[in-house]
């Protein structure tokens, strides 16, 4: 390990998420010389505490304010710098670290994201939102300041992995997989019956809530798709999706002269976060390896757009650019809240979504700013107010 140019200063934007505990045992697991630079949680302020015990960062920052006096009391006497609240993460976040992992979940992710970016460091990014709101200014602010932005989720880390740059005018598609989650056989009859419960069970991934209530409705894909689009400079004709219910193959190229590339490997996040940490190297870790034997046949079909409405409306907010895809997003985060609070039915996140996003174009809501990172955070207010009234009417009924 000592022969590959490794990041040497690094921080955790969402380290108490799935993907922050991830990254930190990835790192634990590969020892080397790593200097913490910030760790930053949601609310879950004991493991933070021990997170930030274990690593001795410079600060450890808690996002939920409600949640410092416990961090405060937990650190006190460690020398570790304590502090909290989005201006703080937003803080922590531009630090001088080389290598940062964005991963907290939702909107809440685009300031520290763009903070990060705006700082130089390799952005390693598991956070979708920052790119499906403000996709092209992230990747322009990053190349300006001298860094990058390496995907993490697995489908983007899958073709980050196997497009050729030099070959990139001769991709005739590429094709994102999906597991199909844990509705994937289910008809709408029993979906409009499932429950948070059902919905979070997800059946291959490890994931929070949210994000394993966005693999149930299939909006995760859709997000996937307007952020692929953004990525790879791709028109979202030439994006397809796939549902693999194994989770083996995580994404392929499929280029003009009949070749298509996958990138295989177990359903584990480790290995893209690895692979984001090291680019361009490689990083030797005891990491899982893929037994094609024991995983038996791979199976491929095509997703239903009956049952999975919410691929239809990403495409189509990716279609009309400008502030759709913000507003598409916080629809979706509105409605699966209030699904996970038991106030809508499942089949009404993707109903909520759509009628939000028709309210806002009847009305003519959408933000006009030409500042793409201000026309973000307007179509993200828009959408959330009136996502808010169309939960309430759907409630109701």
């Amino acid at each position: 390990m000592g022969t590959l140019n490794l990041p040497r200063k690094i921080s955790v934007l969402g380290s108490t998420g799935s993907v922050g505990v991830s990254t930190l045992d990835l790192l634990d697991q590969a020892g080397g010389e790593v200097e913490v630079v910030a760790l930053c949680g949601g609310r879950n302020a004991a493991k933070l505490a021990e997170q930030a015990l274990k690593w001795r960062p410079q600060i450890a920052v808690i996002g939920d304010e409600a949640a410092l006096p416990e961090l405060k009391d937990r650190l006190a006497g460690s020398g570790i710098g304590v502090s909290a609240g989005t201006s703080a993460v937003t803080e922590a976040a531009s630090s001088d670290a080389q290598w940062v992992m964005s991963a907290i979940v939702g909107f809440a992710g685009l300031a520290p994201t763009l903070a990060a970016a705006r700082s130089g460091a390799v952005v390693a990014l598991a956070n979708k939102e920052s790119l499906v709101c403000a996709g092209p200014a992230l990747l322009r602010t990053a190349k300006l300041a001298g860094g990058a932005v390496i995907p993490v989720d697995s489908e983007h880390s899958a073709i980050f992995q196997v497009l050729e740059p030099q070959n990139i005018a001769h991709v005739s598609r590429l094709i994102l997989t999906a597991s199909g989650g844990p509705f994937r056989t289910w008809t709408r009859e029993q979906m409009r019956c499932a429950s948070p419960e059902q919905a979070v069970a997800h059946p291959k991934w490890n994931m929070g809530a949210k994000i394993s209530v966005d693999s149930a409705t299939m909006m995760n894909k859709g997000l996937e798709l307007i952020e692929a689009a953004y990525l790879f400079a791709m028109p979202a004709e030439r994006i397809d999706i796939l549902i693999h219910p194994q989770s083996i193959v995580h994404s392929l190229v499929e280029y003009a002269d009949g070749s298509t590339l996958a990138q295989l490997g177990p359903p584990d996040m480790r290995g893209p976060i690895a692979c984001a940490y090291a680019w361009p190297d490689r990083l030797p870790w005891p990491a899982p390896k893929l037994d094609l034997v024991a995983a038996g046949a791979l199976t491929f079909e095509a997703p239903d757009p009956e049952r999975f409405p919410a691929l239809k409306l990403a495409k189509a907010a990716l279609l009309s650019g400008g502030g759709a895809p913000a507003a598409l997003n916080a629809a979706n985060e509105c409605a699966v809240a209030a699904f996970l609070d038991r106030r809508i039915g499942f089949l009404d996140i993707s109903a909520a979504v759509a009628e939000t996003l028709e309210r806002m174009e009847a009305g003519n809501l959408f933000g006009k700013s030409n500042d793409p990172l201000v026309c973000a955070w307007e179509n993200d207010g828009a959408a959330r107010r009136v996502a808010d009234e169309v939960v309430l009417k759907l409630g109701r009924k």
